[in-house]
């Protein structure tokens, strides 16, 4: 992964959305996003790219969701498709979560499709 991310705990990410913990707990256990566990207390963390400006408040990429189920479904684990989405790929000139944040929706799920 790339040394540049940022990582953010679970109330840590929950404070930047807006939410509450609780929630974001929610939506890693519906697959909307992915956490992993790192650090030296070894706590769930997640990638402050996740979330983006909106116009009224922060959100989570719309698109993040679509890709996350299709790197599910050619057989990465949630540690294998963070890895993945930070990673940069030539082919993209970016990590897929950078260009997932650009609305390259169609590039980053063309090059998920590769891994099957």
């Amino acid at each position: 992964m790339t040394q540049s991310t940022q990582w953010l705990t679970i109330p840590e990410f929950a404070v930047e959305l807006g939410v509450e913990a609780g929630d974001v707990r929610d939506k890693i256990r519906e697959g909307k996003i992915v956490a992993v566990r790192r650090g030296e207390n070894n706590t769930w963390q997640l990638p402050a790219g996740f979330i983006i400006p909106g116009a009224v408040s922060p959100h989570i990429i719309p698109t993040l969701r679509g890709t996350l189920t299709l790197l599910s479904d050619v057989g990465l684990s949630d540690e294998e498709a963070m890895e993945w989405l930070l990673e940069p790929a030539k082919e993209l000139g970016m990590s897929p979560l950078d260009a997932l944040r650009e609305g390259q929706r169609a590039p980053v799920r063309r090059l998920a499709q590769t891994l099957l």
